[in-house]
């Protein structure tokens, strides 16, 4: 057995059974020890960012790592955009990114580079083994980094006379780091200041969750103690993945803007943080603070990353409020159909009034986000994966990832028109592999966020220079086009009532459809 597949069975071994891939010459050996491995599945995406935000998805919903396959450091630099969102979502990766062999790498050819330097970037864990006997060890030590608490990206660099060599051995991991149980004290401590026994404090208290706390068994746990202590409930504004819809408790979201999030916390004095950090503005406003939470408020952790958060906020719910249950999102027939023509707000509800239960929503929507999570609040359960890093283009690939994970749910990816032009390649993946994905394409025809952000940073704009470098229109993107080439049934909406048909006939129909919704 060579390195490659070495690698391959060590990663099988270890429970990592699928491997999102564009390789390239290096990696030849890789891809054909495919062929004696063949418990593992290869996934080919034709761009290295649907890669790596395919790895993305996969990780969030399988609750295990998936593999990527990258083509030296030009490969691994393509797809650094989306390992930088899955680092932000503290999802496991195990990247296998191939190299020149050993004897070749001082010549400095056209595609040497320094693949340390870019796989550290977004990697906690790298190594480069050097032999073909070290390879599975090596991929070993990356899977059991991958699947720890807090989970890791881990990159394993392996240069071509590794892979090609004979003399490798599978390896075993080791199980990957246990959550931290949060200790008793801190649970005591965390209770005294909800009940307002820590100071003389007279304002309010807030509870901010996310991370691994977002199960549904951990946001229902955050209600009963919202509830009986009367802390305002908060998620933090972009969840790795949340459980949501009705039966299930709905905290509000903290704001994107700046302005939104501090008035949300203003009069609060007691800020306990379980699963989440402390909330700073996405980017720096000339004369605005950059920390959101009153400058003279207590930050107490109740849980923080690599914490068995749920496990902890359960105890604390069961210190201060008792058996007392939590308020659970209304038990509602399903919303009505909207009529009328195509908007953000009819479209949203569209979703809302046909979504299957038990969905996926991957949301890459954007500007549009905060209105589709109003509108989704009392629909069937789901659970909802957001854009967790701000790069643009891991909407598409994540829907990807995610319906290979769960291949009995629907996903629904909302996805808008400007970030999807990233990583557009996906669309093909989902018709290759007959992923059962719908995709809700918002057209707006412009970088939206953008045209806000303008105006709040205090730039001047929408001039014949500027105002061309915010807009889609010149010429218009046809999603529909695209998407069929790319081989997935397209159709565009007239209106929303037509939106919620071509859903629900989505929905009863195997493999992948996009839905253009123009808006005004």
């Amino acid at each position: 057995m060579n390195g490659a597949e070495a690698a391959m069975r060590t990663l099988v071994a270890s429970g990592v059974d699928v491997c999102f891939a564009n390789p390239g010459t290096s990696e030849m050996h890789a891809v054909a020890a495919l062929d004696a491995v063949p418990e593992m599945r290869g996934v080919l995406g034709l761009f290295e960012g649907v890669v790596t935000g395919a790895a993305d998805g996969y990780g969030r919903m399988a609750g295990r790592p998936a593999a990527t396959l990258l083509h030296l450091g030009p490969g691994m630099a393509n797809g650094l955009a989306n390992l930088h969102n899955a680092s932000k979502a503290r999802t496991g990766i195990v990247n296998l990114v191939g190299d020149h062999a050993t004897s070749h790498k001082h010549l400095d050819a056209p595609l040497e580079s320094n693949i340390d330097a870019f796989a550290s970037t977004v990697s906690t864990w790298v190594r480069t083994p050097r032999r073909a006997d070290d390879v599975g060890p090596a991929v070993a030590e990356a899977v059991t980094a991958a699947t720890g608490r807090p989970a890791e990206i881990a990159t394993v660099i392996l240069r071509a006379d590794a892979a090609w060599t004979e003399g490798g051995r599978v390896a075993a991991a080791r199980p990957g780091a246990p959550a931290f149980p949060v200790p008793d004290a801190t649970i005591d401590a965390v209770a005294a200041a909800l009940r307002g026994e820590r100071s003389n404090r007279t304002g309010g208290v807030a509870l901010l969750i996310g991370g691994d706390t977002l199960t549904a068994a951990g946001t229902e746990a955050a209600g009963r103690v919202a509830a009986a202590t009367g802390a305002k409930l908060i998620v933090e504004t972009f969840p790795a993945r949340i459980a949501r819809g009705a039966g299930r408790v709905d905290p509000e979201r903290l704001g994107y803007f700046a302005e939104q999030a501090t008035a949300q916390l203003d009069g609060i004095d007691t800020l306990v943080l379980a699963g989440a950090v402390e909330p700073v503005s996405f980017f720096a406003y000339p004369g605005r603070p950059s920390k959101l939470a009153p400058p003279d408020a207590d930050i107490v952790a109740l849980s923080r990353p690599g914490d068995d958060g749920v496990a902890a906020l359960s105890a604390l719910a069961d210190l201060v409020a008792g058996d007392a249950p939590a308020p659970l999102a209304r038990l509602e027939l399903r919303p009505a159909r909207p009529t009328g023509a195509s908007s953000v707000a009819t479209t949203a509800a569209a979703v809302a009034a046909t979504l299957p239960e038990n969905a996926i929503i991957c949301d890459e929507s954007v500007s549009a986000s905060a209105v589709f999570a109003d509108a989704t609040a009392h629909a069937a359960p789901h659970d909802w994966l957001r854009l967790t890093g701000g790069a643009i283009g891991d909407g598409l690939p994540m829907a990807v990832g995610a319906a290979v994970a769960c291949p009995d749910r629907r996903v629904v990816a909302l996805q808008a028109d400007g970030s999807a032009m990233y990583t557009i390649q996906a669309l093909w993946t989902m018709a290759r592999e007959g992923l059962d994905v719908t995709v809700v394409m918002l057209s707006n025809r412009a970088y939206a966020i953008l045209n806000y952000e303008m105006r709040r940073v205090g730039a001047t704009g929408a001039g014949d220079r500027s105002g061309p470098l915010l807009s889609l229109d010149n010429p218009a993107i046809d999603a529909v086009a695209l998407a069929t080439g790319f081989g997935v049934p397209a159709e565009r909406a007239v209106d929303a009532a037509h939106l919620a048909d071509l859903l629900e006939r989505s929905y009863a129909t195997p493999g992948p459809t996009l839905i253009d919704v123009p808006l005004a």
